[in-house]
């Protein structure tokens, strides 16, 4: 049975080291979302959340930095809801289908 990842394009994605492992383990296959799609990304959205309540403050030390973050993040938790997609799916493989092909790292076809 295969096991297919889907991951974003970051760059530890491709690091040979990466490549060999995939090489000795042909049942996994990776998928990549395409470039400039971190919307398709939850951790990304939250990321960007985040950044917005933080944009600015002014921190004076690391540790307020995160206290920040943290505060930030147990308010978010406590009201938190869904995050809802806007376009049908057929909209978003239309988006998606307009991008070049990237090469499947795991057997050189384009995915």
């Amino acid at each position: 049975m295969k096991l297919h990842v889907v991951a974003d394009n970051y760059a530890t994605h491709n690091h040979p080291n990466v490549k060999a492992w995939l090489a000795k383990n042909p049942r996994i296959r990776m998928h990549f979302t395409p470039t400039s799609a971190s919307w398709m990304n939850m951790v990304e959205i939250f990321f960007g959340i985040t950044r917005q309540a933080i944009r600015r403050g002014t921190f004076t030390s690391v540790p307020d930095l995160i206290g920040a973050i943290r505060t930030f993040i147990d308010g978010y938790n406590q009201r938190c809801q869904p995050f809802r997609w806007t376009k049908t799916a057929d909209q978003l493989l239309a988006t998606a289908d307009r991008r070049p092909p990237r090469h499947d790292i795991t057997a050189g076809n384009t995915a």
